[in-house]
C-alpha cells in the first residue's frame, strides 16, 4: 500500500476490463435460491451524439441500488439495451443511400463504449436492440396476436400528416402545428390507418394506477390523458331528415341550447352539402380547418371561428325547440360524436362563440348573473343550485335534474347513459423504412391475411433508394419484397412500418430472456422476474412509453403471457442536469454543454458519478458546477489518500469512530434505499471528516469502502484489493449498523415556560427544535402550564435552553 493521488487512467480501465473479464456482472436468472431484485432503466436511443451529461445521472442512480442491493444478497438484474429504431438513421439512410443498420450499430458501439467507462455494472450478455431481427420478431408476434384478438385494426382516419417527413406523426409528435423533428408543417387528411384500440384498456389502466408506486403527477397525467367522463349520448334529429348525437356530462343544461356545432371534417356536414344555403363558405371553411392539427384545433384554440350552415336546424329532443346548426374547427371529426351542444350561458367558449355570432342565451341555471361571462360547472356543481327556464325540471337541484332529465330521454329513446374517454386509438403505423415491417398482407379480395409464426420474423429488406415517394411509404420501393406469394396466398404486403414506441412496450420482457427463439420470453423466469422493481427514467415518457408499456402489459396479462398486472413497480424519474448557465443544455448554447467523456478523460468516472449523485436530490433539475466536479474529485483523493496509507488502519477499536459507523450504516443504506443519494453521500463525508482526525478499525474502513464503492466501483474496488481481498467487492456482503450503537448520548437540560423552570427532558444531539418541544410536551410538570394556551415562541438552543413562551 502507497499514499499518493487517485489515478483514475490507470485505476478504471484495469477494473472495466477485470469485471469484463470475469463477468462479475452476469446474472444468472435460473438461480431462484436468492430474492430477486430487477431494476431498469429507460434504454437510450443511440444517437450519433452520444452520451450527454443527462444520460449518466439516472443510470448512476440504478447502478448504485443494483450494487447494494447485489451485496444485501439479491440476485440482481440490470440489464442495457437500445431504442434503436429512429428517424436520424432513416434520415442518414435517405441522405447517403446507405443502409441505416450500419450507421446504427456504430452509434450503439460508441454509447457502449461510453456506458463502459462510467462502470455500470449492466449486464451486457443480456443486451436487445429493438432493430434485431431476433427482437422485433416477438414485436410482430405480438401485433399479430393483438390485431387476431381485435386490438389492433385498420380504420379510416383522420391523421396527421407530414410531407416533409412523409409520415403521420402521432399528437404528441406535432407542436405548434409542425413536427416535433425538423418543425416541418403538418397538415390533416383521411387515411387507411393501423392503430391500437388504447379505449379497450381505459378501465385496466386507471385502475392500475392505485397499484403502483409512482410519482403522484405522472399518475395524474395519464389519469387525465384517459380523461374518463360519465355522461350521456343524447341524438339530435335534423329538420328536413338526418340526425347525429352528442355526447354530454352537463344533460342539466340541455333546455339552455341556442345553437348545434358539427365537426367540419366530420361525415354529417358532407350528408347536408346538398342543403346548405352557402355552400361556397362552407367548403372554404373546411379547406382550412383541413390544415390544422388536432392540437391547434383543441388545446391552442384561442379564437372562435365557425361558420353558419345556412338552412341546416337541429330539434332539441326535450321540448322540440328548433335551433341553427354551425360547423366550427374545435370540434373534431374523429373524436367522440363529432358534433356537440352549445349552451352559451354555462360555458365560456360557448358564450364567447355566441357573442361573436350575434346568437341567443338562455339560463338554465340559477346562481349567478350571465350577462358578461357563463356560469359554468365548475361553479355550481354540489353548490345547491336550483334549474329554471327547463319546464317541469324547473326547481330541482342540478344534481336531482342530471338524473331526472337523463330518465325522461332514455325512456323517450333518444339517449343512452355513457362512459367516454378523451385518448383515442393509438395510430400504429409510419411512412418510414426504418421500423418493424407489419406482418400484414392485403389479398386479391380485399381481406386482411396476418403472417404466419413460421414466416416471423419479417425483415426489411435492403433498398437502392430510402426515401418515400409521392407520399407513400420507402417500403414501397420494395418492388420483389411487396409481392406476397405462401402457400397458395397472394398479395401484396403493408409497406408502412411500426411506430419507434412499438419495441418499447415490452423490451422490459426481453432482458429476461433475450435468446429465446420460441417465445419472447420463459414463462416461468417470467413469473420469477417481473415486475420491475426500479425503472428510472425522464418524466417526458408520461404519456407515450409509459402509457404503451402498460397497454402492452395488460394485453399480454389478459392472454395470460404476463404475470403481472403492471410492469413496473416504482418509477422514479430523475431530474434534468441544465448547463451552468441554468438553461437546459443544447444546440441553442453549446458553449455550456458538457460531454462526459471530456470529464471522465480529466477527472475519472467515478468523479462524474460522485458528482452527478451530490449535485442534488435526483428528481431536480440542477445546475452543472465545474467547482462541484473538483469538489468530488478531491473528495476521492481524501477517501483514497486516508484508506491507501496502511498507518491509518488497525486492527482493534477504540470505539472513537463506532457511533458514527453505525450512523454511516444506517443512514446511507436507508438513503440508498430511497434514493436519497446526495444525502448518503454528505453522510460519507462527515464519517471522513472524523475518520481522517483518527486511526480507523479495519472493520469500519472495509463497511465503509463497500459504501463508497456502489457510488465510486473502481476506486472501490482497488482499495478493496489492497486490503488484501482477491475477489471483486461487488459479491461481498452489505455492511450492516446496530441501531443500539447509532443512539447519541442523552443530555437532561431544563425546559422553562414563559422564563422559569419546569421540568427536564433528556435530548440528543440529533434532536432539532421540533423534537425536543414534542418531548417536552410529554414531561407532566411542562404539559400543565401549557395545555390550552398557544405556543407563540420557543427559543431553543442545542444541549443548553429550551424555553417555551405560551399565553
Amino acid at each position: 500500500m502507497g499514499s499518493s493521488n487517485y489515478n483514475p487512467k490507470e485505476i478504471e480501465p484495469k477494473w472495466q476490463k477485470y469485471w469484463e473479464e470475469h463477468e462479475t456482472f452476469k446474472t444468472d436468472v435460473w438461480d431462484f435460491s436468492k430474492p430477486k431484485y430487477y431494476v431498469l432503466d429507460m434504454f437510450p436511443y443511440p444517437s450519433g451524439v452520444g452520451l450527454h451529461a443527462g444520460h449518466p445521472e439516472g443510470y448512476t442512480a440504478t447502478d448504485i441500488v443494483s450494487r447494494m442491493k447485489r451485496m444485501q444478497g439479491y440476485n440482481v438484474l440490470h440489464p442495457m439495451g437500445y431504442d434503436s429504431f429512429g428517424l436520424p438513421a432513416e434520415q442518414y439512410a435517405v441522405t447517403t443511400g446507405n443502409h441505416p443498420n450500419g450507421f446504427t450499430e456504430k452509434n450503439i458501439e460508441t454509447f457502449t463504449g461510453q456506458l463502459r467507462e462510467l462502470g455500470f455494472d449492466y449486464d451486457w450478455s443480456k443486451m436487445v436492440k429493438t432493430s434485431d431481427p431476433s427482437f422485433y420478431h416477438w414485436t410482430q408476434w405480438i401485433f399479430k396476436e393483438m390485431y387476431k384478438d381485435g386490438y389492433a385494426k385498420y380504420v379510416d382516419m383522420p391523421v396527421n400528416w407530414c410531407e416533409e417527413l412523409g409520415t403521420v406523426l402521432s399528437n404528441d409528435e406535432v407542436i405548434d402545428g409542425k413536427s416535433e423533428r425538423g418543425g416541418y408543417p403538418v397538415v390533416r387528411k383521411n387515411m387507411k390507418q393501423w392503430v391500437i384500440d388504447q379505449q379497450a384498456f381505459a378501465e385496466q389502466l386507471l385502475e392500475g394506477l392505485d397499484e403502483i408506486d409512482w410519482p403522484q403527477s405522472t399518475k395524474e397525467i395519464q389519469k387525465n390523458w384517459i380523461g374518463r367522463s360519465e355522461g350521456v349520448e343524447v341524438d339530435f334529429k335534423i329538420v328536413g331528415g338526418g340526425e347525429f348525437s352528442i355526447y354530454t356530462t352537463c344533460i342539466e343544461t340541455i333546455y339552455g341550447i341556442t345553437f348545434m356545432v358539427l365537426a367540419p371534417d366530420g361525415e354529417t356536414v358532407k350528408t347536408l352539402m346538398d342543403r346548405i344555403e352557402n355552400k361556397e363558405e362552407v367548403q372554404a371553411y373546411i379547406n382550412e380547418t383541413l390544415k390544422k392539427t388536432d392540437m391547434d384545433r383543441t388545446e391552442l384554440n384561442k379564437t372562435k371561428s365557425g361558420c353558419p350552415l345556412k338552412g341546416i336546424y337541429a330539434i332539441n329532443p326535450v321540448n322540440g325547440k328548433e335551433v341553427p346548426v354551425f360547423i366550427g374547427d374545435f370540434v373534431l371529426g374523429g373524436y367522440g360524436t363529432g358534433a356537440v351542444m352549445a349552451v352559451p350561458s354555462h360555458d365560456q367558449r360557448d358564450f364567447e362563440y355566441a357573442q361573436v355570432h350575434g346568437l341567443d342565451y338562455i339560463q338554465v341555471i340559477d346562481g349567478a348573473d350571465t350577462s358578461e361571462h357563463a356560469f359554468e360547472k365548475g361553479d355550481y356543481l354540489g353548490k345547491g343550485c336550483k334549474l329554471i327556464n327547463s319546464e317541469e325540471f324547473t326547481g330541482l337541484t342540478v344534481e336531482e335534474a342530471k338524473e331526472a332529465i337523463t330518465d325522461k330521454l332514455v325512456n323517450m329513446g333518444v339517449a343512452r347513459r355513457t362512459v367516454n374517454y378523451r385518448f383515442r386509438e393509438w395510430i400504429f403505423a409510419r411512412q418510414r423504412y426504418w421500423g418493424e415491417p407489419m406482418p400484414i398482407v392485403y389479398l386479391e379480395d380485399g381481406s386482411i391475411h396476418v403472417l404466419d409464426d413460421d414466416e416471423l420474423p419479417l425483415e426489411l429488406p435492403v433498398l437502392e433508394d430510402y426515401k418515400g415517394k409521392n407520399g407513400k411509404a420507402p417500403l414501397d420501393n420494395a418492388t420483389e419484397w411487396k409481392q406476397y406469394d405462401h402457400n397458395g396466398v397472394k398479395g401484396v404486403r403493408e409497406t408502412s412500418t411500426m411506430p419507434g414506441s412499438a419495441g418499447s412496450s415490452w423490451y422490459y420482457f426481453r432482458y429476461i430472456d433475450p435468446d429465446n427463439k420460441d417465445e419472447f420470453a420463459n414463462q416461468e423466469l417470467l413469473k420469477h422476474w417481473m415486475p420491475v422493481d426500479l425503472y428510472v427514467g425522464g418524466p417526458e415518457h408520461a404519456v407515450g412509453h409509459l402509457m404503451y408499456s402498460r397497454i402492452w402489459n395488460k394485453y399480454l396479462y389478459s392472454k395470460g403471457l404476463s404475470p403481472v398486472k403492471e410492469p413496473f413497480k416504482k418509477l422514479v424519474h430523475q431530474g434534468m442536469i441544465l448547463g451552468s448557465n441554468g438553461i437546459k443544455m443544447g444546440k441553442r448554447f453549446p458553449e455550456f454543454v458538457v460531454n462526459p467523456s471530456d470529464i471522465v478523460y480529466e477527472y475519472g468516472a467515478d468523479t462524474l458519478r460522485l458528482y452527478e449523485m451530490f449535485m442534488g436530490a435526483l428528481e431536480a433539475s440542477k445546475p452543472w458546477s465545474q467547482q462541484g466536479v473538483e469538489g468530488a474529485r478531491r473528495f476521492i483523493n481524501k477517501v483514497w489518500n486516508y484508506f491507501s496509507n496502511p498507518d491509518n488502519i488497525v486492527e482493534e477499536n477504540d470505539d472513537k469512530l463506532t457511533r458514527l459507523y453505525h450512523q454511516t450504516v444506517r443512514k446511507v443504506t436507508h438513503d440508498f434505499e430511497t434514493l436519497g443519494f446526495n444525502t448518503a453521500i454528505a453522510q460519507m463525508m462527515i464519517f471522513m471528516n472524523s475518520a481522517t482526525h483518527e486511526k480507523c478499525p479495519k472493520e469500519f474502513a472495509e463497511g465503509f469502502i463497500k459504501m463508497f464503492s456502489c457510488v465510486c466501483p473502481h476506486a472501490g474496488e482497488e482499495l478493496w484489493s489492497m486490503f488484501g481481498h482477491t475477489e471483486s467487492i461487488a459479491k461481498e456482503s452489505w455492511p450492516v449498523f446496530d441501531e443500539a450503537l447509532c443512539k447519541e448520548d442523552v443530555i437532561e437540560i431544563g425546559v422553562q415556560v414563559n422564563g422559569k423552570v419546569r421540568g427536564t427532558v433528556g435530548l440528543t444531539e440529533e434532536d432539532d427544535q421540533d423534537s425536543a418541544l414534542a418531548k417536552a410536551k410529554e414531561v407532566e410538570s411542562v404539559a400543565k402550564f401549557i395545555d390550552g394556551k398557544n405556543i407563540v415562541k420557543v427559543i431553543f438552543v442545542k444541549g443548553k435552553i429550551l424555553n417555551i413562551i405560551a399565553k
